[in-house]
């Protein structure tokens, strides 16, 4: 029997939480800690409410902290809520005068991988169990400052284990959602290529319309023309009426020939919302002329590209949740590409090797690129393509 699938981000957060629970057991006993902490000759009363205290803004902490895994935006907010942790942590363990806090260490370990790089994580992680080091030492049962490492090691062991196995859940979540990313840029590429497929094709069937049958039926029209004038009586009247019928096949073919050449532009609407279906984590605003064509399928490729770097650098550089995207025609016969969104911005952008590309493939056709942002001020594109003249 298979195993059920679960959501692997949200069973890890449900176990921190069940660890906490777990945590908060002793709160149940507060005679029996009484007792102890009056053997101790702490004010039992008063550091009841004070460890309670720390206890419930922990737990608080750590539910909004795990709401959503994985942020990108307020991370100083984050980051200040993961030392309000760090120190709630400590409050209960000397509170309690127990080992309560490594235990509840164990629980923060799950989110430092979320919140802070690797490298950054590994140092905080090992910088709680330093400054659990001090507290350790304050408890009468380990009154030596080897005893007290030896206990920090060993509840720094079960926190290995469970920051370890968040840090695989992490990279698993991103490898998931590149994945996804992946897909909808390979879907929107599909998209293209069936578009542009069934351009060649409509092309092909016009051009062997016009050169087989037109050809035939124009030889047939000629014919008959010339049969006309041999022929007397009722014969020649259904020579005429033939030819009267070829030259109306003739029309007919030709029209359709014309019909068909008329729409060979590429209709790029179904590339692009495949391209903006598949981003994780990011809310894509996709607004489209009611019939989106380009005929040139060079510049179809430069509207669809363009759009998906726009997407890529929300996700990973700007860390915006909402991003708008807006295609229109201006009066200059130009495509007017603006794109908006609501990340973290910069004050003095580097522009890279995507943004780079942009203008390469705008300037190839006499296009151009203007990018507007600032400090959490979000990240606003525009772009302009010029366009042939019969685009629709």
């Amino acid at each position: 029997m298979r195993w059920p699938f679960f959501n692997h981000i949200q069973l890890l957060r449900l176990a921190g939480l069940f660890t906490y629970l777990c945590v908060g057991v002793p709160l149940l006993q507060i005679g029996w800690f009484s007792h102890r902490l009056a053997d101790l000759g702490r004010p039992s009363t008063r550091a009841l409410w004070l460890w309670a205290a720390c206890y419930l803004i922990f737990g608080i902490i750590y539910w909004l902290l795990t709401r959503r895994m994985g942020p990108r935006r307020h991370r100083l907010v984050k980051l200040l809520g993961l030392l309000v942790m760090t120190a709630t942590a400590m409050g209960v363990g000397y509170f309690s005068q127990s080992g309560l806090a490594a235990l509840l260490l164990v629980v923060t370990a799950v989110v430092l991988p979320w919140l802070l790089p690797l490298r950054l994580a590994i140092v905080a992680l090992l910088g709680q169990y330093v400054l659990l080091v001090p507290l350790f030492a304050t408890f009468p049962t380990l009154d030596t400052l080897a005893l007290a490492v030896f206990q920090a090691l060993l509840y720094l062991g079960i926190s290995v284990l469970t920051f370890v196995t968040a840090v695989i859940a992490r990279q698993q979540a991103e490898a998931r959602d590149e994945q996804r990313q992946l897909n909808a840029e390979l879907r929107a590429t599909r998209a293209l290529l069936a578009e542009s497929s069934r351009i060649a094709e409509r092309i092909r069937i016009a051009r062997e319309l016009h050169d087989l049958l037109g050809h035939h039926l124009t030889a047939l029209s000629l014919n008959l023309e010339v049969t006309s004038h041999l022929v007397n009586g009722r014969a020649a009247e259904h020579v005429e009426v033939a030819q009267d019928i070829a030259k109306r096949l003739l029309g007919d073919v030709r029209e359709a020939v014309s019909e068909l050449r008329e729409d060979d532009a590429m209709d790029l609407r179904a590339a692009l919302h495949e391209l903006a279906a598949g981003v994780p984590g990011l809310d894509v605003r996709l607004k489209l002329p009611p019939r989106f064509t380009v005929q040139d399928p060079r510049r179809a490729e430069v509207v669809l590209r363009c759009a998906q770097e726009i997407i890529t650098n929300a996700v990973r550089h700007a860390r915006a949740e909402h991003l708008w995207v807006r295609f229109e025609r201006t009066p200059e016969g130009e495509l007017w590409l603006e794109a908006r969104d609501d990340g973290c911005g910069s004050e003095n952008l580097r522009p890279g090797n995507g943004i780079t590309g942009m203008r390469e493939r705008l300037a190839e056709f006499g296009g151009r690129l203007t990018i507007t942002t600032a400090t959490n001020r979000g990240f606003a594109l525009d772009a302009w393509l010029p366009l042939e003249p019969s685009y629709a």
